[in-house]
């Protein structure tokens, strides 16, 4: 055999004989659950929620607002009454009945009592720390606001008064989600450490990353534990065995890594079958339906040119994969 030959032979020996190889290919799925839904425009959907079975909005880049009257299926633009001249980028939109709040960059917050019918603009201080990242709706009247530095704000009163939960910042991040308990997660912007914050506390709680390879995204499972999503497409779930380590931190499993092809993944959630999704660059859509143990490409996610950035489902079975320059994709399984 050609000496310069060995090296590639012994490598893929090793690797046949080793489970810790990751392949670059995963079979495809026979089927999906998944439906293209074409939008009329360019702009990449950022969020999107309901204020009843068949009503809701899609908000995004440039101004984007779309709505909806029956459940998702079809999508038509809707324009804000804000001046031309402002770009804004709407990042996070969500309802409580008829009462909602859109959040937005730089410095918009916009509120609405008739399920989104009008808009109402609401002054922000300029003393307010970073841009507005996040809102919840609480109840009429009521909401959340999170901002960019991990600034949490509630009001009771529609927007009119905003206090403050947290005595001090989590610093700049990349991604911060909230749990139905009202706790939050936030990653830097770095990647190179998360925080945490349970209702009541006074501040954030740093947490060191659990490997090498910088976080890209965090949220919770439907238990209320951390899953993470690291940089190099490794998955973190929470641990089975054990909720914290030795040194007192959330504990994390070992990264799984269903393919390496290139491409990062920016979402995980859980849909009402119980499936996981994971979504990220270039069409990647994966599934796993045994916990992580082994996972399928989605043949609708990899025909469409984008980068899935959400994924999105409701209390009443619906979801959606939001993408970028107006790609979405509905559930129709069940």
């Amino acid at each position: 055999m050609p000496s310069l030959l060995r090296p590639l032979v012994s490598l893929v020996l090793i690797c046949s004989l080793l489970s810790g190889c990751v392949s670059t290919k995963l079979a495809t799925a026979a089927e999906s659950p998944w439906q293209a839904v074409p939008l009329d425009t360019s702009s990449s959907g950022l969020d999107l929620a309901f204020s009843d079975e068949n009503h809701g909005i899609l908000v995004g880049s440039n101004r984007l607002v779309l709505e909806t009257d029956d459940g998702g299926r079809h999508w038509q633009k809707r324009t804000l009454d804000l001046a031309a001249e402002e770009n804004f980028r709407l990042i996070s939109i969500d309802f409580s009945g008829d009462e909602g709040w859109i959040a937005g960059q730089p410095g918009l917050v916009l509120h609405s009592s008739d399920a989104g019918q009008t808009w109402t603009r609401l002054l922000l201080t300029n003393k307010l720390p970073g841009e507005p990242y996040l809102v919840k709706a609480l109840a009429p009247a009521q909401a959340e606001l999170a901002t960019t530095v991990g600034a949490i704000y509630r009001t009771d009163d529609g927007g009119g008064h905003w206090s403050a939960l947290v005595g001090d910042a989590a610093g700049a991040v990349r991604d911060l989600r909230r749990a139905e308990t009202g706790d939050y997660v936030s990653v830097s912007s770095l990647g190179n450490f998360y925080a945490n914050w349970h209702p009541g506390e006074p501040v954030w709680t740093p947490h060191q990353r659990p490997s090498s390879q910088r976080v890209q995204a965090m949220g919770f499972t439907p238990s209320g534990a951390l899953w993470m999503v690291n940089r190099g497409a490794q998955i973190r779930f929470p641990d089975p065995e054990s909720t914290t380590t030795e040194a007192g931190e959330p504990a994390f499993s070992e990264a799984v890594i269903p393919i390496t092809n290139g491409y990062g993944y920016l979402d995980m959630a859980w849909a009402p079958d119980g499936s996981i999704w994971v979504g990220g660059g270039n069409g990647t859509l994966l599934s796993s339906h045994d916990n992580g143990a082994t996972w399928l490409r989605d043949p609708v996610g990899q025909e469409q040119p984008s980068t899935f950035t959400r994924i999105l489902f409701f209390a009443d079975g619906k979801g959606f994969v939001l993408g970028e320059r107006g790609n979405l994709l509905r559930w129709v399984a069940g």
